[in-house]
């Protein structure tokens, strides 16, 4: 069981997705044609990281910001394009930073 929380952040990278996923000294990094991709590489960093669900609290960040991931993420499993995608995340992010 992992102590404290794991973070899995994710960032544009060109057409892809860079995914980090920590927890305490452990870091995994890799890069995925999507957002859906790339939260799929994170679930499986996360359960190498912390097998088990048990006590376990995983945080996802779109470039250090819960909002705009769920907002990103929520566009791409609707099936919308990666444009569509990319504009929510921007709106998000404009949004949470005007709310600050």
């Amino acid at each position: 069981m992992a102590s404290g929380h794991i973070t899995a952040d994710y960032v544009p990278d060109g057409d892809d997705w860079l995914v980090t996923v920590t927890t305490g000294a452990d870091r995994r990094t890799a890069r995925a044609p999507g957002l859906i991709a790339a939260r799929d590489q994170a679930d499986q960093f996360i359960e190498q990281l912390a097998p088990g669900k048990a006590g376990r609290v995983v945080i996802h960040l779109l470039d250090g910001d819960g909002f705009a991931f769920t907002s990103a993420y929520l566009q791409a499993r609707h099936g919308l394009s990666d444009e569509a995608t990319r504009s929510a995340m921007a709106a998000a992010t404009g949004h949470a930073r005007g709310a600050r």
